[in-house]
Formats: structure tokens, C-alpha cells, sequence
């Protein structure tokens, strides 16, 4: 039994290794008539870059000048009035807005002046109304019902002195002394009689004007020295007259000052000023409201990146030079930027300005960062189009450099108007390199 099954196993390994061998054979026709493609050398992808023409303008020629940040206004806030200082309510780096107030002083004493001299103004305004209003309607009925009492006791002396004389004239039952007092008794009430007239015509007049006049300077006077001590108050408190940063501490709460001592010293910075000193012979080119470029060197946001440049204008030239130096100061304005951490251009930075020094000419311009620097020349990136819109090849093209102005820079040979030099992405460029381009940048 054993033996006839060593037999059968004999009898299949050569079939075995014939179907690994046909296998095999299989797999390796299979290969070679596969058939091979070329790929040939790869192409290397376009590089992406920034283009801008070439172009041709009347230009100032300018130069860069060196100069410092200053604040557009500076104020040392001192105090109008001598006293004590109660509350000190700024530090230094706070910002202030127009009207905020810096420092106290102690006014419990001019507060009560106020308060006396409010309550004697209210005391000559009531009593100007009381003479602006005229009589009152009950005085009015007083004065009429006196007069009638002084009529009827006219008419009563009158009949008392007839009587009295008929007597003394017909029958001498009345005597001379009698007929006097009757008499004379007759005469006060006639006088009687006019006094009530002119009280009840002074009572339908009113006050006379001259009277009103006289109470209305004495409430004016009054409302004068009310509002002077108000004014002290006021002058208790120092306040800032514009938006600025403070810069300076000048006194702490507890201290005495002075009329006049200083408090704190305030600067404005949401506008800056830039201050250079301009050879006599460049000022001439300058005008008042010329836009210019600032740059601020420390102002490198990232590692790397060009120093930040910032759009000005020409605000003043000042009309009087150095006498040494023969320089002109000018002010470029240029306005600040205000984030959470306060003025990003602080006063005293170093800034740069692009200035005219000449006057206008006709130059091929190209922006200055489409120049490459060598050791001993300057090139540009100049794009050759191919027929696929948007891509080309580039060469280098050495070139000559003018005069610039602001961001751009006259160009001499080799270039014409309309050709297209890299702005962007000329970092790494070889000759004939594939480029393409993702935008064309306006002059």
C-alpha cells in the first residue's frame, strides 16, 4: 500500500515543474512585449510671477533724505490756578481724547463761593420780576378803595366847614377858632384826596423804568461773578485741547502746584511729521500738497520684508534756512496707523523720504523691483510671450540706471515702451525659463 503510494507521488512532480516553467516563460514574454513608451527629459512647471510694463513719463528726479518723526502738535498742560493736586488720572503712554480730563485740584472752597453767590442771583432775578410784572391786581383795588375813603372824608370836612361858617355869619353860634378847625379840617382832605391819586397813578404805572434798570445791572453783575467763580472751577480741572498720548508725567496727586506749573505733556499722533533739512537749491522743486514716499526702516513687520512705506504730502517749508548747514526744514505729513498697542509711527523714528531735486523728464520708468543687483551691474527680468496667453519665456537684460522717482527708476538702453519686466517672483529666474503670469501690475 505504502509503495503504491510513493509511486503516484513520482509520478506528478515532473508536471509540477513544468507548469512553474510555462509560468515563468509566461510572465516574461508578457514583459517583453510590453511596449515601452519614451518619456523623454520632464519639463520643468511655469514659474508664477508679477509683470509691468515698461512706460514713458515726465518725471521729477528725486532723492532720499533722511529724517526724524515728529509729533504733528506737542502741549505742556500746566495749571491755571495754585492749589492741591486731588486726582491724578493719567500715565504715561495713556492715550487722551480731546476734552479728557489729565488732573484735579481740591475746590471744596470755591464750590461753597458758588453755591453764595448763586443764591444772592436768585435773590435780585426775583426781585427784577417783581418790578418787570408791575403792580399786582389786589394792590391795584387798595390804592382806588384809599382814594374813595379820602373822597368821602373830603366831603365830609367840606359840609363840616360850610356849616361851620354859616353859623359864624348868620347867627355867631360858632366862633373864629371853630371856623379855622373846620377849615384847616377841609384843607387835609383835599391834600388827602391828591395823595391818593398819585399813589393809586404810581400803582397803575408799575415801577418807573429807571427803577427796573438799576435791579437789571445789579442781576447782571451778579450773574458776572457767578460765572467768574465757574470759571475758577473749571480752571481746577486740566484738561487735554486735543486727541494725543501722553508722554510725560509732570506732578502726582498730593502735590502742590502753582498757577502755570506744568502737569503733563501731550503729543498727537494720529498725524505724524516727518522733518528733513533740504538743500537750498532742491527747494524750489517742492510744492506744498506734494504726495511723496516715506519709508520707516524699523518698521519691518516680517523678517525679510522691505522697510514699510507710507504715503505723504508736503505739509509745510519752512521759509527760513540754516545759516551754517544752508538747509530748509520741510514737514511731510503722513497719517499714523492706530492699532490695540497704541501709534505705529512713534515719535522720533528715523524715517526716509523721496524728495524732487530737479525738474521734469521724459524717462523709460520701470518699477525699482523689477531690478536684479550684481556685484558690479543691474538687470531686469524682460518676458518674451509665447503664443499661450498668460505664459513666456524670459531674459535678463542688463541695463543702465537714471534718476528715480518715488517707487520707480529711469532705465537707459536695451528697453522699449510696452515691453514686460518681472516685478515679482525674479528671485529665482534662469534664462529662458518658462514663466507665467499671474498679473500685470498698473504704473
Amino acid at each position: 500500500m505504502i509503495q503504491r503510494q510513493i509511486s503516484k507521488t513520482s509520478m506528478f512532480q515532473p508536471k509540477l515543474g513544468e507548469l512553474v516553467i510555462r509560468i515563468v516563460v509566461t510572465v516574461l514574454l508578457i514583459v517583453v512585449a510590453t511596449p515601452t513608451f519614451s518619456q523623454g527629459p520632464k519639463s520643468s512647471p511655469a514659474s508664477p510671477v508679477v509683470v509691468a510694463e515698461v512706460y514713458e513719463a515726465e518725471v521729477h528726479p528725486t532723492q532720499e533724505f533722511v529724517g526724524t518723526v515728529i509729533p504733528e502738535r506737542r502741549a505742556m498742560i500746566g495749571s491755571a490756578v495754585d492749589g492741591r493736586v486731588a486726582e491724578y488720572l493719567v500715565n504715561e503712554g495713556d492715550r487722551v481724547e480731546s476734552g479728557a480730563v489729565l488732573a484735579k485740584l481740591l475746590d471744596e472752597t470755591i464750590t461753597k463761593e458758588i453755591e453764595a453767590a448763586a443764591a444772592e442771583l436768585a435773590f435780585r432775578e426775583q426781585e427784577l420780576n417783581e418790578l418787570q410784572s408791575g403792580s399786582l391786581p389786589a394792590e391795584k383795588m387798595q390804592a382806588a378803595a384809599m382814594l374813595q375813603i379820602a373822597e368821602a372824608e373830603q366831603d365830609l370836612a367840606n359840609s363840616a366847614y360850610r356849616r361851620t361858617q354859616r353859623l359864624y355869619e348868620t347867627r355867631g353860634a360858632s366862633t373864629a377858632s371853630e371856623l379855622d378847625e373846620a377849615k384847616a379840617q377841609f384843607q387835609v382832605a383835599i391834600a388827602n384826596i391828591a395823595e391818593r391819586k398819585a399813589a393809586k397813578q404810581l400803582v397803575d404805572d408799575g415801577p418807573r423804568k429807571e427803577r427796573i434798570l438799576r435791579a437789571q445791572a445789579q442781576r447782571d453783575k451778579q450773574q458776572a461773578i457767578v460765572d467768574k467763580l465757574k470759571d475758577q472751577k473749571k480752571k481746577h480741572q486740566m484738561i487735554s485741547r486735543f486727541a494725543g498720548y501722553v508722554v510725560a508725567e509732570q506732578t502726582e496727586e498730593g502735590e502742590w502746584v502753582n498757577r502755570g506749573d506744568a502737569v503733563a505733556e501731550i503729543v498727537a499722533l494720529d498725524n505724524v511729521d516727518v522733518l528733513v533739512h533740504v538743500l537750498e537749491s532742491y527747494v524750489p522743486h517742492i510744492q506744498l500738497g506734494m504726495k511723496v514716499d516715506v519709508r520707516i526702516p524699523s518698521l519691518n513687520f516680517r523678517e525679510g520684508e522691505n522697510p514699510q512705506t507710507f504715503s505723504g504730502t508736503v505739509a509745510r517749508i519752512i521759509p527760513e534756512a540754516d545759516s551754517r548747514s544752508r538747509t530748509f526744514p520741510v514737514k511731510v505729513r503722513v497719517k499714523n496707523i492706530i492699532d490695540d498697542d497704541g501709534p505705529v509711527i512713534k515719535s522720533g523714528m528715523l524715517a526716509r523720504v523721496e524728495l524732487p531735486v530737479a525738474g521734469k523728464a521724459l524717462s523709460l520708468l520701470v518699477p525699482k523691483d523689477a531690478l536684479v543687483l550684481k556685484e558690479s551691474s543691474r538687470a531686469v527680468w524682460r518676458v518674451n510671450r509665447s503664443g499661450d496667453v498668460g505664459h513666456g519665456t524670459v531674459e535678463q537684460i542688463s541695463v543702465k540706471t537714471g534718476l528715480s522717482s518715488g517707487s520707480k527708476i529711469a532705465v537707459i538702453e536695451k528697453l522699449k515702451v510696452g515691453d514686460l519686466v518681472v516685478v515679482e517672483g525674479n528671485e529665482r529666474l534662469r534664462p529662458a525659463a518658462q514663466v507665467k503670469i499671474l498679473k500685470t501690475v498698473s504704473h
